[in-house]
């Protein structure tokens, strides 16, 4: 019984800016790959750790020739929505994305917290998920990356979190595989940090992110790091793991554009500084008006259900702008 599990593809109908080549073309090339090695390692099942487009409604004509190579895997793919899948990193939002459509297709199969069981050969494998929402990395992480295996032989559980096997950056937004090593998952496997981290073992169980089937940004490491897809085997006496390096993704320097790397460090040092006297100033931080509204809430001793409200008006309106922009 063998699973591929791919993540963070982004697909989308232009280049982005830090790109040299047409991103469209490479990563349709990069996907017929993935179907390739799909079939020659004769796997039972696709896992996908979200980000299947780069925005939550994307045009019909941009997504056709995707779909179409995903509806030729020779096995049922999973998934789960990551943040680019929703509106407003809303989950009830779901079904009126891209995404939603996909799966109300039958071309994939989304996954959540109550487990679906996946049977071959006598053995029998749990698949749970958690998508990402706005309070991920920020509520208890126990909630999003620790699960229970009931009645079977092994457990993969699919997260879109910022979870690092160390402390890397500032800020408060990510969660360490050690304040999880309780989950009861032989395999958690993660998407949402494009960079991926080194594959970390406790006990048996293993935390895995290949990194982002897309590279989207130009940083150093972006440049650098391998494109890859893992291969999950439950054939033998234990569980073993493979990354597959993709042979059709071109090195980093060859497609992303150092110059704009430079301009952008720039641009993040004047940013930074205006930052610096906003906070003096005594002023919000935050230019995310989802964050603004966490820290309003939290500065303000609003009742919870406020800023749930609020929150969710802000998907909604997500919603609409991009529907206006799908019409003109």
């Amino acid at each position: 019984m063998r699973f591929l599990f791919l993540t963070d593809d982004h697909k989308r109908g232009t280049t982005p800016a830090n790109r040299k080549d047409h991103f469209p073309a490479t990563l349709t090339v990069k996907l017929q790959e993935v179907l390739e090695i799909a079939r020659e390692w004769e796997v039972d099942c696709v896992l996908h750790g979200g980000d299947f487009f780069d925005v939550p409604a994307p045009s019909l004509s941009v997504c056709a020739d995707y779909l179409e190579i995903y509806q030729r895997f020779p096995a049922p793919i999973y998934i789960i929505a990551g943040n680019h899948d929703l509106f407003g990193h809303n989950q009830e939002t779901l079904p009126r994305t891209m995404l939603g459509f996909a799966a109300r297709l039958g071309i994939v199969h989304l996954v959540g917290r109550n487990p679906v069981y996946l049977e071959k050969n006598g053995i029998r494998v749990q698949l749970t998920g958690q998508g990402y929402h706005f309070e991920m990395d920020r509520r208890d992480p126990k909630e999003d990356y620790v699960v229970q295996k009931k009645d079977c032989d092994y457990a993969i559980h699919l997260v879109h979190g910022m979870l690092l096997d160390r402390v890397c950056f500032p800020g408060p937004f990510y969660t360490l595989v050690e304040q999880i090593w309780e989950t009861e998952a032989d395999f958690t496997l993660a998407g949402h940090n494009h960079l991926g981290f080194p594959d970390v073992e406790k006990d048996g169980k293993f935390f895995l992110n290949p990194g982002a089937l897309a590279r989207l940004s130009n940083h150093p490491a972006e440049i650098a790091r391998p494109v890859q897809v893992i291969i999950i085997d439950f054939s033998g006496s234990r569980p073993t793991y493979e990354k597959i390096r993709l042979r059709s993704a071109p090195p980093g320097e060859d497609v992303l554009d150092r110059s704009r790397l430079e301009e952008a460090t720039f641009r993040e040092q004047r940013l930074t500084g205006y930052l610096a006297e906003v906070k003096a100033a005594g002023s919000y931080q935050r230019t995310d008006v989802r964050l603004l509204v966490e820290e309003i809430a939290q500065a303000e001793k609003l009742d919870r259900k406020v800023k749930e409200e609020a929150l969710r008006r802000i998907s909604l309106a997500e919603e609409a702008h991009a529907r206006g922009e799908e019409e003109e």
